[in-house]
């Protein structure tokens, strides 16, 4: 079954209906992004998630912060999993002490194989903690959240090496066109359920029926 990561969730609203369609991870930004969340709105949104499912899990999205920060953030909004998005070194994140989720950015016509390499390399020293790696496009200027879609034959070739999530410019009509080619362990989606930077109920419920309808396909 593709795991569904709903990202850039602002308000308990949002986490409800991202957790109602059944996703699997529900996505907050720290990071500064027009999606980004306070800790006491991340409190608020965390306990709403708790209280209402005990498997959907609640990631934190951080950039470029020192791991002692992202640690005590965590600590502070019990975050499940900390996604790490920014240019952070596979030595900075044997430092952080929740599960983790690497963003791998990834330019058009990339060599799959210099990928593979570093997440080989990657696998060795994160052996002792639990971590999976995001596949996202290259954007200038950006970490994420431009809904530029991505190079999915590249991703292929690294998602039968390695258990990726997916994203870069995902919506519910090529969700499972996505994955149907790649095949990858899970999807990320943000600005592809969303309507006017809003996120929107509708395309969430349908972005999730999406997936569904393609796993049952395999």
């Amino acid at each position: 079954m593709t795991r569904i990561k709903i990202c850039g969730i602002t308000d308990k609203s949002h986490a409800l209906a991202a957790i109602e369609s059944g996703s699997d991870f529900v996505g907050l930004v720290f990071a500064h992004s027009r999606r980004q969340v306070s800790i006491s709105q991340a409190q608020e949104i965390v306990s709403v998630v708790k209280e209402c499912s005990n498997t959907v899990e609640v990631v934190g999205v951080f950039v470029n912060v020192p791991a002692p920060v992202v640690n005590r953030t965590t600590a502070a909004c019990n975050l499940d999993f900390i996604q790490l998005s920014g240019d952070e070194s596979w030595a900075y994140c044997c430092e952080i002490n929740r599960p983790l989720i690497k963003a791998v950015r990834v330019a058009q016509g990339q060599d799959p194989a210099v990928i593979c390499d570093a997440l080989a390399s990657a696998d060795s020293l994160l052996s002792s903690q639990r971590h999976l790696y995001l596949l996202d496009s290259l954007a200038k200027d950006s970490y994420g959240g431009t809904g530029i879609t991505s190079d999915w034959k590249l991703f292929r070739e690294v998602a039968r090496q390695f258990p990726v999530i997916i994203a870069g410019g995902l919506t519910p009509k090529n969700v499972a066109r996505a994955i149907e080619m790649i095949s990858p362990w899970g999807v990320d989606v943000s600005s592809g359920v969303e309507s006017a930077g809003i996120k929107d109920v509708a395309k969430i419920k349908a972005f999730v029926d999406a997936v569904r309808r393609a796993d049952g396909r395999e």
